[in-house]
């Protein structure tokens, strides 16, 4: 059988000014290069009227001890690179390259006219569960290294960082580890420096939840945490308090059942005050641990009923968000589905009543069985593709820390990977990442392909190698969104 080599084509002119927040795409900064900025923190900063991004620097061959990147927008969808606001140091005691240097976060201290750096440092055993602490004069960096401790003589695992915007208060949030005596989550206040913690606020006690991040409307306090299942996605989980000494409510779901919050983990939350609304943004991260140097980003609205006392995630392939007036709209695409899809070789369709037209395309396999979406209409310009696709390889895994994905000893697939080739140009052949799927359950990738002007356009789906097999991923439907420009 033969086998299609993949590329990844660079967009530079999209890059260079996006307009629309695309959860799960591969975002590209003004360089052109993909955002590199995992499990990170956000913060907008006065003095230059932008909002920065800081997160954990990721390459091949070197996915912890990298530094802390940082990035610069006025938009949150056009990203330019400021380098390494941390660098890793050889040979030092805590952030050489052989170190952990994670969830990094940001807060700038109005006592001391810095910005202080918080994130989780530890060695390569995870044995120290310390937090890091780094100052410097600008917020681009170079961040210079204080010292790295025991938060109240704590554990302190996944870190998170909040500031209350009635009274500018800041609070860590870390959950202390995976021993019988730990599998807490602690709130615990800063000092007016921002250089020490002072008191814990409040515990959340035996939930054995980690990646927390609270977010803050005018009535309540919501903490958002996921679950311990290392880099495969969960249900993350909320809860509700009028007031950050508690008490908080039960936790509960975030997303719909079995989509593992649309293939994420929780990480940061932002809260953006506009002249017409005020939205807030759930910051997650899509983990490939089988190269997590290309993990992706999931951000996504949530709708919060403060009489229903609920949070919800809501889903958009494309959305527009205006940081000015805090509104956001989402874009609405053309739909094609599978139903109306040539199949090659052995791909089919099959009955399956969960899908759009009760038909759903499989047996997706190398490029000898493949399928055709025909007269799709371009623009001639880059333009957005959502893949409707389901992928059941590891069984439906839920929010257990462990285990295997079947009785027989089966090793974690975690996704597909699936080629995407427009116009039969074999030259050009993009990847699509398809992370694994309840059975029945419906998600969808997003690619940045051009589509030539006209309603001729074909796009042909085969199978990849993902370390394991060449199937892609079954598949629903794809929707073609408009240019951003």
């Amino acid at each position: 059988m033969r086998r299609i080599a993949s590329f990844t084509a660079v967009f530079l002119a999209a890059a260079a000014q996006a307009r629309y927040i695309v959860p799960g795409g591969r975002w590209r900064d003004t360089n052109g290069d993909l955002v590199n900025a995992h499990a990170g923190g956000l913060l907008y900063d006065d003095k230059s009227s932008k909002f920065w991004w800081f997160g954990e620097y990721k390459i091949e061959g070197q996915t912890e001890g990298g530094g802390v990147s940082v990035y610069s927008s006025e938009d949150l969808a056009t990203w330019e690179p400021h380098g390494l606001a941390l660098k890793p140091v050889e040979g030092h005691p805590y952030i050489s390259p052989k170190h952990i240097i994670q969830r990094p976060k940001v807060v700038y201290s109005e006592e001391s006219n810095q910005y202080h750096m918080w994130w989780h440092a530890d060695n390569s055993t995870y044995g120290w569960l310390l937090q890091g602490f780094a100052t410097s004069d600008n917020i681009t960096g170079p961040y210079t290294f204080v010292d790295a401790m025991a938060p109240l003589g704590n554990w302190s695992q996944d870190f998170g960082l909040f500031t209350d915007y009635k009274d500018g208060r800041s609070y860590a949030l870390y959950s202390n580890g995976d021993s019988k005596y730990g599998r807490d989550v602690y709130l615990t206040a800063y000092n007016k420096n921002v250089t020490a913690l002072e008191e814990v606020v409040y515990r959340f006690p035996k939930f054995d939840l980690e990646a927390p991040t609270i977010i803050q409307t005018e009535k309540s306090y919501w903490a958002l945490m996921s679950h311990k299942t290392g880099y495969r996605p969960n249900n993350v989980v909320a809860f509700r308090a009028d007031s950050l000494s508690g008490p908080w409510s039960q936790p509960f779901m975030v997303a719909p059942l079995n989509t593992r919050t649309f293939s994420s983990q929780s990480g940061f939350s932002l809260r953006i005050k506009g002249t017409k609304k005020t939205t807030y943004l759930y910051i997650g991260d899509q983990w490939d641990s089988n190269s997590l140097w290309e993990s992706r980003y999931i951000w996504l609205p949530m709708d919060i009923d403060e009489k229903k006392k609920t949070l919800d995630l809501v889903w958009n392939d494309v959305y527009d968000l205006n940081v000015k007036t805090g509104e956001w709209k989402a874009i609405r695409g053309k739909t094609y589905t599978a139903s109306k899809a040539k199949t090659n070789g052995n791909a089919y369709k099959q009955e399956a009543n969960f899908a759009t037209d009760g038909v759903i395309l499989t047996g997706i396999y190398g490029n000898d069985s493949t399928v055709t979406f025909e007269g799709i209409e371009g623009t001639g310009k880059p333009q957005w593709v959502s893949f409707y696709y389901q992928n059941t390889d590891d069984m439906g895994f839920g929010d257990q820390p462990g285990g295997s994905p079947d009785r027989i000893g089966g090793s974690w697939q975690l996704r597909r990977i699936s080629s995407v080739v427009v116009n039969g140009n074999t030259s050009n052949v993009e990847t699509l990442y398809q992370r694994d799927t309840h059975k029945s359950i419906i998600l969808s990738a997003p690619l940045l392909l051009t589509l030539e002007k006209g309603s001729h356009n074909t796009i042909t789906v085969g199978g990849l190698y993902n370390g394991f097999d060449y199937k892609g991923a079954d598949l629903d439907k794809i929707v073609v969104y408009p240019p951003e420009h």
